[in-house]
């Protein structure tokens, strides 16, 4: 660990400003309060809010925080010499960016739940908490409450990691648990998941899978030490699952998930990164394919340690902020004794893979004119293009039928050209619902 002088003051007292008082900083607050004992107990500091910047100071707020630590002045709390730590909560990129940077400058560490300033800016913010010697810690950025960048940059850090997928994000993963069990509408789950407050009044962050592309950034960063932000994740939503894609997928033995999935391809000095989020029929049995409602999990593979899952609620003001918490015990800890923690270490450049150049399996459904020859026709434009079929049904009526097709392990491309082709076949009246396999790569 590199060190540094340590903290003066007294008697371990560590003075913590917060920018941004909202679910998570108010939690935070609650929790500094509440757990005084417990925190000075197991690490050997006292935490003290000095500074919280807030939009309104007028606000009533409880006995949680003094009036007279309540400020709107964002760039005074960071350039307080009396605020030793600087907690991060006000999201965005600016002014979050300019904050936090000013503060490693000063050499005092941050820590920050913003996931997407990370998944845009991280190597930036690592690179000048590194020049600075100081921590810029980040657990809460990914997966809420649930320990995953601390395993992946600490306990992991000798492994060589292959792939994490995961859920990652709650409102989606509560939508299509309620689709799954209780028959919903993808409209009237999203409702609910509103009404729960699982969801924002603009869902589209979540539906449309930008939320959980900023965090496979974050987390493609951290296991294969790459240069990831989220323009390079490609990305699917979940709202164009429908209704009879997820009673296809249980006649089939799998539940669909919206995942994040951030993989190695190839080994050595010419590997390179794959990163991308959207539905997957996942199978039944799989650990992921049991994880309800707004709950979140990350499952880990790796050479050594072989697969690995971490699980727990993924958003929320209370489970946030403990990992928050978490960050900044540490923090201050490394700051009391002159030392710091684990570093990110220098990002390398690494290609990002296409998606024309994953394999996967898939699902594919066809509405087709009930007559002879059409199952040919369709089996030699899969044949053409190298798209093995693993199973098939057929469902329908009249002179129409349904067909339901999951291939084996294709190349993206591939399946790309057979659908086009396909799609151009007299026989067919429609392609139907498009969605991915974790099967035989599983």
């Amino acid at each position: 660990m590199t060190q540094q002088t340590p903290k003066s003051g007294t008697s371990g007292v560590i003075r913590v400003g917060i920018l941004g008082c909202g679910n998570v900083g108010s939690a935070l607050v609650g929790l500094i309060n509440s757990n005084r004992d417990i925190i000075d107990g197991r690490s050997g500091v006292k935490l003290e809010i000095v500074r919280v910047a807030v939009r309104e100071t007028t606000k009533d707020r409880g006995n949680e925080i003094l009036p007279n630590v309540l400020t709107t002045d964002t760039v005074g709390l960071v350039n307080d010499p009396n605020v030793d730590v600087v907690v991060e909560l006000i999201g965005g990129i600016e002014p979050a960016r300019t904050l936090i940077l000013s503060a490693l400058k000063l050499g005092k560490p941050v820590i920050t739940g913003n996931k997407e300033l990370l998944a845009s800016a991280g190597a930036e913010l690592f690179e000048a908490a590194e020049a600075a010697g100081v921590d810029l810690l980040f657990e809460a950025s990914v997966a809420g409450g649930i320990p995953l960048i601390r395993p992946l940059r600490e306990s992991l850090a000798g492994e060589r990691i292959k792939r994490v997928i995961g859920i990652v994000n709650g409102t989606t993963n509560f939508i299509l648990t309620s689709m799954t069990e209780d028959a919903t509408s993808f409209a009237d789950a999203l409702a609910e998941a509103q009404r729960l407050g699982f969801a924002e009044a603009d869902p589209t962050a979540d539906v449309e899978g930008f939320d959980a592309a900023a965090k496979a950034a974050i987390i493609a960063s951290i296991a294969f030490g790459a240069k990831v932000v989220a323009s390079d994740v490609y990305r699917e939503g979940i709202t164009q699952v429908t209704a009879s894609d997820i009673s296809a997928a249980r006649d089939l033995g799998y539940v669909i998930k919206l995942l994040a999935v951030a993989e190695a391809v190839g080994e050595g000095e010419n590997s390179s990164l794959a990163a991308r989020v959207h539905p997957v029929m996942v199978p039944a049995n799989h650990p992921l394919a049991s994880v309800r409602g707004s709950f979140n999990a990350v499952f880990v593979q790796g050479d050594a340690i072989g697969d690995l899952m971490l699980y727990g609620r993924g958003a929320g003001g209370n489970p946030t902020a403990v990992a928050v918490l978490g960050d900044l015990i540490d923090a201050a800890k490394n700051l009391h004794s002159g030392a710091r923690g684990a570093t990110i270490g220098k990002l390398i450049d690494k290609p990002i893979v296409p998606i024309d150049d994953v394999r996967s399996q898939y699902y594919l459904t066809l509405d087709v004119a009930d007559q002879p020859g059409v199952l040919a026709a369709i089996a030699g434009v899969f044949g053409k293009h190298m798209v093995s079929i693993q199973s098939m049904q057929q469902k329908g009526e009249a002179s129409e039928a349904h067909l339901i097709f999951v291939t084996h392990l294709a190349w993206e491309a591939d399946m790309m050209a057979t659908i086009s082709e396909v799609k151009d076949l007299a026989v067919v009246t429609r392609v139907g619902s498009f969605v991915r396999v974790i099967g035989e790569e599983a």
